[in-house]
């Protein structure tokens, strides 16, 4: 059998994550968005999600002390998922392996793109709140969208990192909900 046919579609899908890349990419150059996505991306980088933890008990009370717990622990979850999957893939970040084509003005945390830690997090963060507090759906899904976003935009990561690091916080979000 002939392995050259074998690689082909992943060619093909590594060539569409690169283009999908180059284009997010493209709204860096504006020096607008290139801010307010680099100040999403710092605040994606806990800021936020800390403050909501902190803020939750002190507006609501005790009440809010196991939706925090919760949210505690996807962390938790997330943040050893995503640091065994990176140092499993070592897939490079865009602006690394294609710093001729992809810009960007925010260092990176890590030297791994794969998956992406900030869209897991912000998915399972606010999966959590949510379902909790509906309430809140206004505030965190909207910023959780711009963490997404802000994570290609600023060349950090590939769509497939953010596509990946959504799908993963989905599923721990949901693991950390039954209990």
């Amino acid at each position: 059998m002939n392995r050259a046919h074998e690689t082909i579609p992943l060619h093909w899908l590594a060539e569409l994550d690169l283009a999908w890349c180059l284009r997010f990419n493209r709204a860096s150059q504006r020096r607008g968005l290139e801010r307010l996505f680099a100040v999403v991306s710092r605040l994606g980088d806990g800021v936020f999600w800390y403050t909501l933890m902190l803020g939750l008990p002190f507006v609501l009370g005790e009440t809010a002390l196991p939706v925090v717990a919760r949210m505690l622990v996807a962390g938790g979850l997330a943040l050893a998922l995503y640091k065994w999957l990176k140092s499993r893939t070592t897939r490079l970040r865009p602006c690394a392996r294609h710093d001729d084509r992809i810009r960007t003005s925010v260092a990176p945390l890590d030297e791994y793109s794969f998956p992406s830690g900030h869209t897991l997090h912000a998915v399972s963060f606010s999966i959590v709140a949510v379902c909790a507090y509906p309430a809140l759906a206004w505030l965190v899904v909207p910023f959780t969208v711009l963490v997404a976003l802000s994570r290609v935009v600023l060349g950090l990561h590939y769509p497939s990192d953010v596509l990946a690091g959504a799908l993963l916080g989905g599923g721990l979000a949901t693991l950390v909900l039954q209990f």
